[in-house]
Order: C-alpha cells, then sequence, then structure tokens
C-alpha cells in the first residue's frame, strides 16, 4: 500500500481545485509522483508545497517567481533579498491604501458643502485619476487650525 495521494485528495486536503492542480502541474510548480490509470498521485510532501504557494500567492508573487523558490528536487529554496523586496513592495502598497482610507474618513467627516469643495478630497481625486495617489502628511484637523 503507498501514501500517495490521488489528486482528488489533495484537492480536498489543500482545498485547491483539481483544475488548479493540473495547471500547477503545467506549470512546473508540483509534480505528480505516479498515475494510476488516469489519476494522478502525489507524494503527501505536495501539501506543504501547496501552502508555500498559496502563502506566495497571497504576498503577490507571480507563479514564476514562485516556481523559482523551489530548488529542482522540489526543496524550498527562497531567496532571502526576493522577500525583502516583496516586503517592501507590501509597504508602499499599505502606505498607498492607508492614505487612501485616511482621505475618504476625511471625506465622510468634512464639513465642506460637498465633498468637491473640499480642497484635500479633490487632491485625492486628481491623483487617483493619475494612479498617483501616494501617502501625504496629515493636515491638523480643521478646528485647530487658526486663520
Amino acid at each position: 500500500m503507498t501514501d500517495d495521494l490521488d489528486i482528488s485528495e489533495v484537492a480536498r486536503r489543500s482545498g485547491v481545485p483539481a483544475s488548479t492542480l493540473r495547471f500547477y502541474e503545467e506549470k512546473g510548480l508540483i509534480e505528480p509522483t505516479r498515475r494510476r490509470g488516469a489519476r494522478r498521485q502525489f507524494d503527501p510532501g505536495v501539501l506543504e508545497r501547496l501552502a508555500l504557494i498559496a502563502l506566495g500567492r497571497v504576498a503577490g508573487f507571480s507563479l514564476d517567481e514562485i516556481a523559482r523558490m523551489f530548488a529542482s528536487d522540489g526543496a524550498p529554496r527562497i531567496e532571502r533579498a526576493m522577500l525583502r523586496a516583496k516586503a517592501d513592495e507590501l509597504d508602499q502598497t499599505i502606505a498607498r491604501l492607508t492614505a487612501l482610507r485616511d482621505g475618504l474618513r476625511h471625506a465622510a467627516a468634512c464639513s465642506a458643502p460637498s465633498h468637491m469643495e473640499c480642497p484635500r478630497f479633490r487632491r485625492i481625486v486628481r491623483l487617483a485619476a493619475t494612479g498617483r495617489l501616494e501617502p501625504t502628511k496629515q493636515a491638523p484637523p480643521a478646528r485647530s487650525r487658526r486663520r
């Protein structure tokens, strides 16, 4: 008796659809150990590999980048510089999203008669239209500004 898992069992245990498993096989991300009839059989270690692939996808790595994170024998070979670069990229995304969130909260609480009369909201609209929405320094609340 073998400990190998057929594709349906891998799909059930990992939550990854069989069609995705076949796609990952085509991309070279996973490899069946053998076939029993038309059914692919996988080593149980494929579940850990799928978890690493899922982590890579959630972190924003492409499948090609993830494929390079495995040695030819299938062992993880994750370059730390690649992880640092992705972490830096995520920091930039978080900063942009934080600026957007803060701008939306400001617009929701702004006392201007309409959102388009709020200079800060108009600036956010302009920056979003050009794809350059970047973090900005927080302006002090309106009530603390001196005229």
